[in-house]
């Protein structure tokens, strides 16, 4: 009785296991027949790297229970398993869970050509950041211009990332936009149009020689693809837009109040502060930039916007050459014989800290780049203390540089991130000015409204995309 109870049993369970793998199949055909009707492919099949190609570095990816598994190692560059094939317009989704204290992120519309660099991968990077920084699903533009869309941009979607769990993430690029979700919630609004297509990789990062990370893991998992019909896929996102466009405005930014300080191809709206006329040299227009003191072109001085602005969000994109020294200048005055303009006002400081001998000049590093020259030193920490001091992009690489004013309190930002705030008028704005070169300079820094001065330190400097808001 016992021999046909168990014979019973196990016949029972065998049948049941059938059922639920016949199920299993069914529902993954089912879901496989439904991807494939709506357009989306895998891109990883589960079973083997076909289709992929490890790219750079030394990193071990493997297949562990259906998910990619990349593996820290020393003394390795950063490492890629990249697709075989380019994507131009597409929406990305996949799942990753990655290590404590690693960094990685996925590769879109990204180069490796043998021709350039070597073959190093390089590109639209999005992030995975297990640091308290909390930049994840943000966008850095891998050895090339860094980060594009750090998540300072958006804090309120930097606690969308779980440490050490599985994470979904949606990446959409269609056009000249970028736009992210982790988990759900939207992310990036990156408006770029640097690469239009390219590989897409999984990164391993470099760890250097830190044998405490070697050993540790990023895993992948569920990545699928959809290249074709994508506006009814599309979604919503309340990110705010970020846009790197040369001289030129996004509907969004036309929407919301900007306006260009320069039209890229002519030196309207500007005059030469020691004369008031519009400049006749010294600034070179080429390629979309503006140029101080580009090769021959020489000793033109300082340019002024012929309007002056009271509330404003300014912003600059700049690229300082070694050695080089400018700054951006705003509350500046016409002088008061009535011909041109003061050289003074506050200044956000442009400078290459490690050449330049005035960066060790002034008190506790207040001349470096991007501080209120003479006055703060740049230093983010002092608003998070997760980020770096500084985060330059070094000489020769295109920088951003914010400067908001509301009111009294005025902040200055680098590539996105806070640098400096600071309240005029107050006891500690005087106190701060009497202990600097602007001491004989009664209420500077004080005025209600003022032009906005681009200043040449007779060094080559170069700047783009200059746009103003004005808000109230």
């Amino acid at each position: 009785m016992f021999i046909l109870a168990k014979t019973f049993t196990n016949y029972y369970i065998s049948t049941q296991m059938k059922k639920i793998s016949f199920l299993l199949l069914l529902a993954l055909f089912v879901s496989g027949a439904s991807a494939a009707k709506s357009g989306w492919v895998n891109l990883f099949n589960g079973k083997n790297l076909d289709g992929w190609k490890v790219v750079n570095g030394n990193a071990d990816y493997k297949i562990i229970n259906g998910e990619i598994v990349g593996t820290s190692i020393c003394n390795s560059p950063n490492s890629f398993l990249a697709t075989t094939a380019n994507y131009g317009d597409f929406i990305l989704e996949y799942e990753m869970k990655m290590d404590r204290g690693l960094n990685s992120g996925v590769q879109i519309r990204s180069i490796s050509d043998p021709a350039v660099m070597n073959g190093r991968v390089h590109g639209y990077q999005v992030e995975c950041d297990d640091s308290e920084r909390a930049w994840s699903a943000g966008i850095y533009d891998e050895a090339r211009r860094g980060w594009l869309y750090p998540m300072e941009y958006n804090q309120a979607a930097k606690k969308s990332y779980k440490k050490g769990e599985w994470n979904s993430y949606r990446v959409e690029c269609v056009g000249n936009t970028i736009r992210t979700w982790l988990n759900g919630v939207p992310c990036v609004n990156l408006v770029d149009e640097v690469t239009a297509s390219g590989l897409i990789a999984l990164q391993v990062h470099a760890i250097g020689q830190r044998k405490e990370d070697e050993g540790k893991t990023i895993c992948w998992r569920n990545i699928r693809i959809k290249t074709e019909k994508l506006a009814s896929e599309q979604k919503k996102t309340d990110a705010p837009e970020v846009s790197y466009l040369n001289n030129s405005l996004t509907k969004a930014e036309q929407k919301e109040g900007w306006k260009l300080l320069w039209d890229g191809k002519s030196m309207n709206g500007w005059l030469n502060a020691k004369d008031g006329k519009q400049p006749s040299k010294g600034w070179t227009i080429l390629d979309n930039e503006v140029v101080a003191n580009l090769k021959d072109n020489k000793g033109g001085g300082d340019i002024v916007t012929e309007k002056e602005y009271k509330n404003f969000v300014l912003e600059v994109d700049f690229m300082f050459t070694p050695r080089a020294n400018g700054g951006i200048k705003y509350f500046i005055q016409p002088n008061p014989n009535g011909e041109g303009f003061s050289s003074i006002g506050c200044e956000y400081q442009i400078l290459d800290d490690k050449l330049h001998p005035d960066a060790k000049l002034g008190i506790n590093g207040n001349r470096t780049l991007a501080s209120l020259y003479d006055l703060i030193p740049a230093n983010s920490q002092k608003f998070d203390p997760a980020q770096s001091v500084k985060r330059s992009n070094g000489v020769n690489q295109w920088e951003r540089a914010r400067i908001e004013v509301r009111g009294e309190k005025v902040a200055h930002y680098l590539n996105g991130i806070k640098i400096v705030e600071y309240t005029r008028g107050t006891p500690e704005w005087k106190a701060l000015v009497a202990t600097s070169k602007f001491a004989k300079h009664a209420g500077f820094g004080e005025y209600a409204t003022g032009h906005i001065l681009l200043q040449d330190h007779g060094d080559e400097v170069h700047y783009r995309n200059i746009k103003i808001k004005e808000i109230k």
